[in-house]
């Protein structure tokens, strides 16, 4: 029998948030056995390049990244916001250890090719050193990932932490029995944003192309539902989306269905 392991993608409010983070820590740090933590942080990105005269863009909820927001980046990512969790999740008793796909080459990733956007500095990623994730797993260390890789040949590339989480899930899979969750400060996906009893309990790879014509969903929600769905496709049993309330629930929230 298969250990399970549970990796969380965590985002939005909750961690922009320092009332919202402190409570999500104090859930995820009851969860039992393995686990990661992804997290991103892109309003704090935001905030700061604004402040630096940068303008922010994106595209289906994905940031384009030239070389100067890419500083700011790894500034917040790497820095400020992996070491705030890091720290919050040692006071809880966690042993945490923060990480970027640098860091004993965990992620490596490729420059994404310019097609009809041209997004800069934002990595796909290519290879994950499942390995080395075993052997922190193995000493009980909680590995904190924030969303930055590289290319192996020194230049460091913003990726969607959305996608490092499901990438991290199914190469994962292989060892482990996979849960693949993603927390917001949203019940799940609404079919109303603005009504919390509008969660939708099951999406299908067909309603969420109904959802995303419609425009129900949309921005960053759409890379969780196509990373979460082609998780799903290379063997992750478990997708949720959900908030920290749903976690501490038994996983409330909406689930991924295949079929």
């Amino acid at each position: 029998m298969r250990d399970h392991l549970t990796i969380i993608k965590v985002g939005g409010n909750v961690v922009e948030e320092e009332a919202s983070l402190k409570s999500f820590l104090k859930d995820f740090s009851r969860i039992a056995g393995n686990k990661i933590l992804v997290h991103g942080g892109g309003k704090t990105a935001t905030i700061l390049s604004e402040k630096l005269g940068l303008e922010s863009k994106k595209v289906d909820g994905r940031r384009i990244t030239d070389a100067e927001t890419l500083k700011v980046c790894t500034m917040v990512y790497a820095g400020l916001v992996n070491k705030t969790i890091v720290a919050g999740l040692q006071a809880l008793g966690n042993n945490a250890i923060g990480l970027t796909g640098a860091d004993l080459d965990l992620i490596r990733a490729v420059k994404r090719p310019v097609g009809e956007v041209d997004y800069g500095f934002v990595g796909d990623v290519k290879q994950i050193n499942y390995q080395a994730l075993n052997e922190l797993l193995n000493t009980g260390a909680v590995p904190v990932l924030a969303p930055i890789t590289h290319d192996g040949h020194g230049q460091l590339l913003n990726t969607n932490a959305d996608t490092i989480a499901s990438e991290l899930a199914v190469a994962m899979c292989f060892d482990y029995d996979v849960r693949l969750i993603f927390c917001f400060e949203k019940s799940g996906v609404l079919m109303n944003e603005s009504d919390e009893h509008s969660k939708i309990s099951e999406i299908t790879p067909e309603l969420f192309e109904q959802l995303k014509a419609d425009g129900i969903v949309s921005g960053g929600m759409i890379p969780k539902l196509s990373d979460g769905f082609a998780a799903m496709r290379r063997g992750v049993g478990v997708v949720v989306i959900t908030n920290p309330a749903g976690i501490s629930e038994g996983l409330r929230g909406t689930r991924l269905v295949l079929e």
